[in-house]
């Protein structure tokens, strides 16, 4: 990605004619803040496109971070373009701010991209934390598919303008590029898997308070190659639930023709989960994440769970090769009704002759059983293992911490945490 600025910047540098006069300084900075801008949208578009060979081998949570992160600097880029292009305009004229913005306002390519400028200012204002927490999902959701129409109009304005003159074939082929990686992942197999899958909810059973478990049958399931640990999108084609895809691990291997997802009712639509009926359709897509076998490194494992993190847990519970001793699961959950799959974690426990413990009481308590000297004390070769990690985002970073004081080093701690 740095790259890729780099070769922007280069081809901004290529064409630039040096020059101290304000009007002309202006200028250059809005071509060049411009062009980055561009190529920092095409970057965005490209980290969300779903590319599997880039989510398995990145993760999808960080991509996720990289997308937030870059959001940033891409809303700076685009406003410091608008209002670098603005005064050099307006020094050139010799008019005031605003006169020359109602001049060029009446350029259609300039229209254009001030409407996709104010497209992105709300996706950017809805991806604030502070609204984040107070916005639907599915508004926030809709709310962010404007930044395709953005991306559009930018796309228009940039071959208008004269910062592309050299470089128009090669400005074309990126956008051409992420766009057919757009419609192709997000679109074409989307709609392929379903065809060829013909998924739909078998079951619904309740595992505890505001948890469901959702068991589908579909065909050739082994074609979806979906490992212990990973994710799929899922949209179940029932009224209130169709328009949105949620993320959910499976919480069991894939067996025959079945695969299972465990649900906590943390928000409307997950709530509206409980109330699915059997034959509804199903729409998967993926699967996606990296939290699987290939990240292991080491023979022993600990596997940590915290809250309904412990779907891609249990699964990986099953499945990671290793004998007696090998494979230790900690499952931190607030209270004892609170752990889910409990007599599936304790049956695979005795199968395997693995590690399992409970880490049981408030998150506020005095005593964390997640701290550094409590997990050595349960794992008294913590820094032999390699670590698994799944569950909410401040339990994961607090137990990452725990981990690194413990003397695990970071390339062994493997984790995916996603948060709304």
């Amino acid at each position: 990605m740095l790259g890729g600025a780099g070769v922007v910047t280069l081809l901004w540098a290529a064409q630039v004619r040096p020059s101290a006069r304000p009007d002309a300084l202006f200028a250059t900075a809005a071509h060049l803040s411009g062009l980055l801008a561009g190529y920092g949208v095409l970057v965005l578009l490209f980290l969300m496109a779903r590319v599997p060979a880039v989510e398995h081998g990145v993760g999808a949570d960080r991509l996720a971070r990289w997308h937030a992160f870059g959001g940033r600097y891409v809303l700076l880029l685009v406003f410091g373009h608008g209002l670098f292009a603005l005064l050099g305009y307006a020094v050139h004229e010799g008019t005031d701010v605003v006169s020359a913005a109602s001049e060029l306002l009446g350029y259609p390519a300039l229209a254009a991209a001030a409407a996709g400028t104010v497209l992105l200012a709300a996706v950017g204002v809805t991806s604030a934390r502070a609204v984040r927490r107070r916005v639907p999902h599915e508004t926030w959701r809709g709310v962010h598919l404007f930044v395709y129409l953005a991306a559009a109009l930018a796309f228009g304005h940039q071959l208008a303008g004269p910062d592309l003159a050299a470089a128009g074939w090669f400005w074309a082929l990126a956008h051409t590029v992420v766009a057919v990686l757009l419609i192709w992942y997000r679109g074409v197999v989307p709609v392929r898997q379903a065809l060829r899958h013909a998924l739909r909810v078998a079951d619904v059973r309740v595992e505890g308070p505001g948890v469901v478990s959702v068991v589908m049958y579909g065909q050739h399931l082994a074609e979806l190659r979906a490992e212990p640990g990973q994710f799929l999108r899922w949209r179940f084609l029932q009224r209130r639930l169709w328009h949105t895809a949620l993320p959910f691990s499976l919480s069991a291997p894939v067996r025959g023709n079945a695969l299972r997802i465990t649900v906590k009712g943390l928000g409307g639509h997950s709530r509206r989960i409980r109330r699915l009926r059997p034959g509804t359709r199903v729409l998967a897509t993926g699967p996606f994440g990296a939290l699987t076998a290939a990240r292991r490194t080491r023979p022993k494992v600990l596997l940590i769970a915290g809250g309904v993190g412990i779907t891609p847990m249990r699964a990986l519970f099953e499945t990671l090769p290793g004998g007696p001793g090998d494979i230790t699961l900690l499952y931190r959950a607030g209270a004892e009704e609170h752990l889910v799959l409990r007599s599936e974690l304790e049956a695979i426990a005795a199968e395997r002759q693995a590690g399992l413990h409970y880490l049981l009481g408030p998150s506020g308590a005095a005593y964390d059983p997640l701290a550094p000297q409590a997990l050595a004390a349960l794992v008294p070769d913590l820094a032999e293992h390699d670590v698994y990690l799944c569950g909410p985002p401040g339990m994961a970073e607090a137990t990452r911490a725990a981990l690194l004081r413990a003397g695990v080093p970071a390339g062994r701690i493997h984790s995916e945490c996603f948060s709304f």
